[in-house]
């Protein structure tokens, strides 16, 4: 089931003049140093910020908040697979409001995708619950 869905379009000259402006207080105060880390090797340093800027206002969409009661923006982090593949990791307030949304004997799945076309960088965020067996293989009975 669906618990959330969240987008948002990011300009990514909006976030290369704020970097000029703030530099590494924008970037402390927003990306985690796994972020900063990826941001900071490509050759597109304000998209892929602007990328997971905008997965951050779009996981925090799809959680039903905004960036509002308490959400950090680094409570929302953007990571990569192997693949390329990005993945979402939530801590702090995000994890706690995401285990608030997730019914009981289900656990919490958070989809995002990234794509990019100058000056535009968007995000999609769904937040899906899926049942978890129980020790002898049972899945929860929907109501």
């Amino acid at each position: 089931m669906i618990l959330g869905i969240g987008t948002d379009l990011a300009n990514i000259e909006r976030i290369a003049a704020t970097l000029d402006r703030f530099g590494d207080r924008f970037r402390q105060r927003v990306f985690t140093e796994v972020e900063q880390a990826k941001a900071e090797r490509r050759k597109d340093v304000a998209g892929t910020y602007a990328k997971r800027w905008a997965a951050k206002e779009a996981c925090s969409k799809a959680l039903g908040t905004g960036l509002s009661m308490g959400i950090s923006w680094k409570d929302m982090a953007v990571a990569n697979l192997p693949s390329g593949q990005p993945v979402m990791h939530l801590t702090g307030w995000a994890a706690d409001r995401l285990a608030q949304m997730t019914p009981p004997g289900h656990e919490a799945i958070v989809h995002v995708t990234l794509t990019d076309d100058h000056p535009w960088a968007q995000a999609f965020v769904v937040i899906e619950a899926r049942p978890v067996a129980d020790a002898n293989g049972s899945l929860p009975k929907e109501t």
